[in-house]
């Protein structure tokens, strides 16, 4: 059983994305703090457009749901937010949040979309029957419900006949077209990564224990320049300065998980006691083991980075 949940999509949102070329990820954003428990990761989050057009325009893939300053939004997801610059980021939540100022500190649902898919017009698809233009937010169906199948295999299908115009993200939703369907496992792109390694480890950096979200990064054990996924067990959360030197070989993270500190810092630099008295902490993981960082991918770090 897949779910599929239908929400409705501001058309300006889907416009300037739609517009936008080979995006990877987007972010469906949410105008207030709100939790999301519709979707599970590679479910389908489908973009039904407002009044007048009352049609189905596309799908995303979901990866996560977290609530993001606006600041940190724009910083991860640029243009991918649906708008081309904080300003009118800003701008377009405070016209839909009256009641209060908003600021680049004001929290947003971020909801975390990869591979979207957005149909030219001649393939919008009409609602199903079981849709209320009362519906404030959006409605769940599920593949065992004739609608929510009759829905899946339209969207696959329509994402197949609109490869001609080049839409994003179809190939990976190819296979899912036969059989019984099943999740669509997403490929994180370089904002997912960072929504998904902030929340594994519960916005904290994982040697200092740090919660000031902007100064906080999320490092590649293997950079994806050389190799290294998206992924987060390719992941940890780190302070910003920390992320620098843990990327220049200063400083690694043995497979013991305890932080070690090389004494070129102090060599090079004449300095960096700021890192030496965290040598030998003990790091802290994320609560689900299944986050954890890849044993494997710290070794390489160890051996192919770390300056000793």
């Amino acid at each position: 059983m897949i779910n599929l949940f239908i929400a409705n999509t501001d058309n300006s949102w889907f416009d300037f994305l739609a517009a936008e070329s080979r995006l990877a990820e987007v972010n469906f954003w949410w105008p207030g703090e709100t939790s999301f428990k519709a979707l599970q990761r590679g479910e389908l989050l489908v973009f039904r457009l407002k009044s007048p057009r009352n049609k189905i325009g596309g799908f995303g893939v979901f990866s996560d749901h977290c609530s993001l300053p606006i600041q940190m939004a724009w910083e991860t997801f640029g243009r991918a937010n649906g708008v081309s610059s904080l300003e009118g980021l800003r701008s377009a939540i405070a016209r839909l949040r009256t009641n209060v100022a908003i600021v680049p500190s004001t929290d947003i649902g971020s909801t975390v979309l990869v591979e979207p898919v957005f149909l030219p017009e001649h393939l919008w698809l009409d609602l199903p029957e079981s849709w209320s233009s009362s519906i404030q937010r959006g409605k769940r169906y599920s593949t065992e419900s004739a609608d929510g199948l009759r829905l899946w295999d339209r969207l696959l299908e329509a994402a197949r006949l609109s490869t001609a115009t080049n839409v994003a993200g179809f190939q990976s939703h190819e296979q899912a077209r036969f059989g019984t369907p099943t999740l669509i496992a997403p490929r994180l792109g370089q904002g997912a990564f960072r929504v998904a390694v902030t929340e594994a480890y519960g916005r904290q950096c994982a040697i200092t224990d740090g919660k000031v979200l902007p100064a906080l990064d999320a490092a590649h054990i293997k950079p994806y320049s050389e190799g290294g996924h998206h992924a987060k067990s390719n992941g940890i959360l780190l302070r910003k300065d920390i992320h620098s030197v843990f990327d220049a070989g200063y400083v690694t993270i043995k497979d013991d998980l305890t932080f070690s500190v090389s004494k070129k810092v102090k060599e090079v630099f004449n300095n960096g006691e700021e890192y030496l008295r965290l040598h030998g902490r003990s790091v802290r993981p994320p609560e689900r083991k299944a986050d954890w960082p890849d044993l494997e991918l710290l070794r390489w770090h160890n051996k192919d980075r770390y300056l000793g």
